[in-house]
Order: C-alpha cells, then sequence, then structure tokens
C-alpha cells in the first residue's frame, strides 16, 4: 500500500494508458480521481474499480478549460482536503501530413495535449503550495507534492505526420523542465514519462504491415504493455524517486536509442 490514502488525480484515465495508470494506484491504496470528456464514461471505471474493493471517484473534466480544471480540482479538494500527485495523461491524436493539417487539428491538439498540462498543473501546483505552507496533505517520502506529465518518444524523434502532437508532446518535456525548476525548492517533484508504441485500442488499429514495420525498429522486439508506463509513474510518485525531478523517463523497448 504505498500510496495509502494518498488523493492522486489522472487525467484521460477511462481507456489505455490513463485507466492502467489509475488502477496500478488504486491498487496501492490510493484514492484515485478518474477524469473524463464526461462523468458518464469517468463514474464507469470508477465503478468499475470500487467493485473490486479499490478507492476511486470519477468525474468529468475539460483539461483545455481552466475554469472546468479549477472547478473539478476545486470539488476534489473541498471532498478530499489535498491533492497529492497529479498524473497529466490526457492526450489526443489527429494525425496528417502538414501540407493536409488543417489549423483546427492543429489547435486541438494543442490545446488538448500541451495547454490541458498548463491548465491542470497551475491549479495543483497552487493546492500543493496551500498544503505544504499549512504543514498538511504531502505526499509521499516527506514531498509536497508529486507530477508525473505523459508525453511521448515522438515528443523526441518526431514522426512524419504527426507534426502536431510531435510539437505538443516536445512541448510537454520543456514544460516539465521549466517547472520543475520553478518549484523544487517548495519539495513538488515534476518529472516525464515518455513512452513508445504501447498496446492499446490506437495500435490495436495498426495494420499487419504497420505493426511489421514498427516491430523492426524495438530492439525489445514488442509493443509496451500500459502498465510498463504505470509502473514507471508509480516509482516517480513514490519515495524513491524524492531525488528526481525534471526528468523524462522513455519507456519504448528502446526505439529511440
Amino acid at each position: 500500500m504505498l500510496f495509502k490514502d494518498k488523493v492522486v488525480i489522472v487525467t484521460g484515465s477511462t481507456r489505455g494508458i490513463g485507466k492502467e495508470i489509475a488502477h496500478a494506484f488504486a491498487k496501492e491504496g490510493a484514492i484515485v480521481v478518474i477524469t473524463g470528456r464526461t462523468e458518464e464514461a469517468a463514474q464507469k471505471v470508477s465503478s468499475e474499480f470500487n467493485n473490486s474493493g479499490l478507492q476511486t471517484t470519477g468525474v468529468d473534466c475539460d483539461v483545455t478549460n481552466f475554469e472546468s480544471v479549477q472547478k473539478t480540482f476545486n470539488k476534489i479538494l473541498d471532498k478530499y482536503k489535498s491533492i497529492d500527485i497529479l498524473v497529466n495523461n490526457a492526450g489526443i491524436t489527429k494525425d496528417n501530413l502538414l501540407l493536409r493539417l488543417n489549423e483546427t487539428d492543429w489547435d486541438d491538439v494543442i490545446k488538448v495535449n500541451l495547454k490541458g498540462v498548463y491548465n491542470c498543473t497551475k491549479v495543483a501546483v497552487k493546492a500543493m503550495l496551500k498544503q505544504a505552507s499549512a504543514g498538511g496533505g504531502s505526499a509521499s517520502g516527506g514531498q509536497k507534492g508529486k507530477i508525473v506529465n505523459i508525453t511521448s518518444v515522438i515528443g523526441i524523434t518526431g514522426n512524419s505526420g504527426q507534426a502536431n502532437y510531435a510539437a505538443s508532446k516536445a512541448g510537454i518535456i520543456g514544460f516539465t523542465k521549466s517547472i520543475a525548476k520553478e518549484i523544487a525548492s517548495r519539495g513538488i517533484t515534476v518529472n516525464a514519462v515518455a513512452p513508445g508504441y504501447i498496446e492499446t485500442d490506437m495500435t490495436a488499429q495498426l495494420n499487419e504491415k504497420t505493426r511489421e514495420q514498427v516491430l523492426n525498429q524495438i530492439p525489445l522486439g514488442r509493443l509496451g504493455k500500459a502498465n510498463d508506463v504505470a509502473g514507471v509513474c508509480l516509482f516517480l510518485a513514490s519515495p524513491e524517486a524524492n531525488y528526481i525531478t525534471g526528468q523524462t523517463i522513455v519507456v519504448d523497448g528502446g526505439l529511440a536509442i
């Protein structure tokens, strides 16, 4: 029970990697807030976890809207009195080659993937700083808060047809380093996790030829699993990572080397 009674928010956690991250924290005793685009979707996942004896709650949250984030996070604070760990996972893709990439698809990806991280981090950090000054609500191992941002190996390597996605994920890496420097003195760590190709609904849609091409690029010769990413998130939020901040941990089977 590594995170017993710690309040953990995982954005975009109704499916895929986010859902696995939320489940991993809940299994370690955390009170996990499941967020999604609709309250119905979030509560469905929450009920699924709670039926297994875990502590979760489901809420809707539009990460692109600062007021929506503030309202949602304030509800969490009213109910649980603290926010100990934030995992910024919410993200979308709208792929196309640059000359076919329309402005709306560019803006949508940047708003969800990058602005969403800004919105959620800003509200969470404010709460964490208040908790630190009040001497309560501290996260594990004497730290006052932990933030883990989910970026992507594409933010490091780039990828044809994903200029918007790559820009948003590279932006998260720079954001992570900058905020880590700003708030390290207050006992809050900020790190990022960069998954490669992970077995999700999205990668399940790859045709056989594309899948083979992808596997040929991965030294370990397989796609990753969502729990490979979740395990790193648990580590970065744990006491074992108290002296790690501003870092990006790549979980890609060696793809980027």
